[in-house]
C-alpha cells in the first residue's frame, strides 16, 4: 500500500469547543459546509448529546474526560475494508491508555477500551460516502455497493473516561483513568497526545500497511481464548473467544466454530464494585 499526499497531521487544526451536542455532528457540519481538513480534530469539554455505539448515548462530565471527532480522509483504504480503520484507532486509543493504565488495558470487540473487565472509553466511526447523509461504519453495506461507492470521509468519534468517578447507575461497568491511577489528568493535554498517537498508527496503515496493526489489535483483544455470556436475539449462552478476522468479524466456539458480525450479538458484561 502505497503512502498518499502529504496532509495535515491528525490533530491539525485543532478545534477547542466549550459545549456541543456531539462532537460528530459539529466534525460532519464542516464536511457539508466544505471546510472539512484531514486531522481536523473537534475536543470539547461539555458534550451534550454524545453518540454511542448503536444508537446509544454516549454520558460524560464536562470538563473531566476526553470527548473528541477526527476527520479522516480515508484514502487509499476501501470501504470494503473500514475495520482497517477502526481496528488503527482502536490500536492507538490502546497503546495511549497502556501507557498510563498498563498491561490490564485491553480491545474489546469491535474497539471498546477495557480496563480489566471495566469499561474506560469507546469509539465510533461514521463515514461520509457518496449520499448526503453519513452511514455508521459498521452498517456494513453489500459488498456490491462498497466497491461502486465511493469513502469520502471518516469521522472517528472518541470518548474516553478521565477524572470522572460518578457515573450514572444504569452504565454497569464504567471505570476512569482517575479511578485506575489515583491521579487527575488535564484531558486537553491528554487529547493532543491521543492525537499523535492516532497519527502514529495511521502513517504505519497507510504506509506499511494494515498486518502489523491486525497483530497489535489481537495481541491486545479482550477475553481472548477465554468463555464470555453472550445473548443472541432471546438466546443467551456461554461462548470462547477464538479471534477476530482481518474483515472485523469475530469469531467465537460454543458448540460449533461461528462467525459473528458486528450487531449479531450483545456481550452481557460482568458486574462487580469497582475495587
Amino acid at each position: 500500500m502505497s503512502q498518499h499526499s502529504p496532509q495535515n497531521p491528525i490533530g491539525s487544526p485543532f478545534i477547542e469547543l466549550q459545549s456541543v451536542d456531539s462532537t460528530n455532528n459539529y466534525a460532519r457540519k464542516q464536511v457539508y459546509a466544505d471546510l472539512a481538513q484531514h486531522g481536523m480534530t473537534v475536543f470539547t469539554h461539555e458534550q451534550t448529546a454524545g453518540k454511542g455505539q448503536r444508537g446509544k448515548v454516549w454520558q460524560s462530565q464536562k470538563d473531566e474526560n476526553i470527548a473528541l471527532s477526527i476527520l479522516i480522509n480515508p484514502q487509499p483504504i476501501s470501504l470494503a475494508n473500514q475495520f482497517q480503520l477502526s481496528a488503527c484507532v482502536a490500536v492507538a486509543v490502546h497503546d495511549f491508555f497502556y501507557t498510563y493504565a498498563g498491561d490490564d488495558t485491553k480491545i474489546k470487540w469491535p474497539n471498546d477500551l477495557y480496563w480489566q473487565d471495566r469499561k474506560a472509553g469507546g469509539i465510533l466511526i461514521e463515514s461520509v460516502i457518496g449520499s448526503p447523509e453519513p452511514v455508521n461504519s459498521e452498517a456494513r453495506p453489500s459488498q456490491a455497493s462498497l466497491e461502486m461507492t465511493k469513502w469520502k470521509w471518516a469521522i472517528a468519534g472518541i470518548g474516553i473516561n478521565i477524572n470522572q468517578v460518578q457515573f450514572a447507575p444504569e452504565l454497569i461497568n464504567p471505570v476512569s483513568l482517575k479511578q485506575i491511577t489515583g491521579k487527575t489528568f488535564s484531558p486537553l493535554t491528554l487529547a493532543h497526545e491521543l492525537c499523535r498517537k492516532i497519527e502514529e498508527k495511521y502513517l504505519i496503515l497507510t504506509g506499511v500497511g494494515f498486518a502489523p496493526l491486525y497483530e497489535e489489535y489481537l495481541a491486545c483483544l479482550y477475553k481472548k481464548g477465554q468463555l464470555v455470556k453472550l445473548r443472541k436475539e432471546n438466546r443467551v449462552f456461554n461462548a470462547q473467544i477464538k479471534t477476530v478476522l482481518p474483515d472485523g468479524n469475530l469469531v467465537i466456539e460454543h458448540a460449533t466454530e461461528e462467525i459473528i458480525a458486528f450487531g449479531e450479538v450483545e456481550w452481557i458484561p460482568e458486574t462487580k464494585p469497582f475495587r
